[in-house]
């Protein structure tokens, strides 16, 4: 009888912590393109059980700071302007935000301008001693030195991608394997992954040998997520609406295992894959539809290959960019041109998100959570 009591002790202890948890307040970062002056970038305390979002503050992060990044170690968000002419001069930008986590609020410290123009990616380094950005609309890469505060110094290096057979390049997402090996860079126009060496010293890339992975023609890769040991990863295609499955062998080279569509069967419109991400525990994987306006969740199986779960309606119009709270109970979808973030649970027996509320904000792009 006692051993009774106490597991009904135990699970109602872990009942009210749960609760306690979901009810709590996180924090939650949002970024929109801001062509009409708007400032760019807000905080939010989220309520997750609730569902309701308080306005903390909004800062200006420079023209259309389309996507960012955040350092932890420096409480520092990087917000990329995408944009061909930033302060006056023929380029891009980084927008350099110090963040306040007492008072919820961030402050510009810093800019850069990024030669080439138009970076619609940014991320950091394992160490946060540099920045990689990907530019869509100039057809090249960039790499930022930061200093020992986290700040911006000079750019590194450079990369311009030449058209091939016609066809323009437009990358469109770069960033670290999960042990900081390796760079991978997603190439829309070009319909390929290219794989680099990383020099930490001077933050030169170098493209490592058989390192271009080549998609279908007209597919476009644009994002992709690895799992948490880095013997998967998986992208997805904005132009032929297709998720694919790649096997990371230890050299970093990429294998082919699967492709398949993220449009249901009874779908004959027009749309375009924005955004992918892993469930906390990487046993679903979830993209965004921009046009079918959905976001579609696949179960993963232990060798890595997906199975269709469902999808879902994003809750508004062109799902661009969407994320997965701390916990991994939660999912939020920024709607661009519905100008809303659409907040959604998680079932934890099936992984689908499930609607709630949602919480206007003129053309998100880009959401994010601070992990601690």
């Amino acid at each position: 009888m006692k051993k009774c009591v106490t597991i009904i002790f135990a699970v109602f202890l872990t009942a009210i912590f749960t609760s306690s948890c979901q009810n709590k307040t996180v924090r939650l970062f949002a970024s929109r393109y801001n062509e009409g002056g708007e400032k760019g970038f807000a905080v939010f305390d989220l309520t997750r059980e609730a569902g309701t979002f308080k306005l903390l503050s909004e800062t200006d992060a420079g023209p259309n700071p389309s996507y960012f990044c955040i350092s932890e170690k420096n409480e520092l968000i990087y917000a990329a302007n995408e944009t061909m002419e930033f302060n006056g001069v023929k380029g891009g930008g980084v927008t350099v935000l110090k963040y306040n986590p007492e008072t919820g609020s961030a402050q510009k410290v810093k800019e850069l301008m990024v030669p080439k123009g138009g970076p619609c990616f940014i991320s950091l380094s394992p160490g946060a001693d540099f920045l990689l950005m990907a530019s869509y609309s100039s057809a090249s890469l960039a790499v930022v030195k930061l200093d020992d505060k986290g700040l911006p110094e000079n750019v590194a290096d450079t990369i311009s991608f030449p058209a091939n057979e016609g066809k323009e390049s437009h990358p469109h997402m770069i960033s670290f394997d999960p042990a900081g090996k390796k760079v991978y860079l997603t190439d829309l126009g070009l319909d390929r992954i290219v794989i680099y060496d990383f020099d930490s010293n001077s933050g030169h890339l170098k493209q490592i040998p058989n390192g271009v992975v080549n998609f279908a023609a007209e597919s476009g890769p644009r994002h992709f997520v690895f799992n948490s040991a880095g013997t998967k990863m998986y992208v997805i295609c904005e132009l032929n609406s297709t998720v694919s499955a790649f096997d990371v062998n230890s050299n970093g080279e990429l294998s082919q295992i699967q492709t398949l569509s993220t449009l249901g069967e009874s779908f004959t419109g027009q749309s375009a894959c924005a955004d992918i991400h892993l469930s906390l525990d990487e046993h679903y994987l979830y993209g965004s539809n921009r046009g079918e306006n959905t976001i579609v969740v696949f179960t993963i199986g232990t060798d890595g290959k997906l199975s269709l779960a469902g999808r879902t309606s994003c809750g508004g119009n062109w799902p661009r960019n969407f994320v997965i709270d701390p916990s991994g109970k939660y999912l939020l979808v920024g709607n661009q041109k519905s100008g809303d973030i659409s907040f959604f649970k998680i079932d934890a027996k099936t992984g689908m998100p499930e609607y709630r509320e949602d919480c206007k904000y003129g053309t998100p792009s880009c959401l994010k959570f601070m992990k601690y």
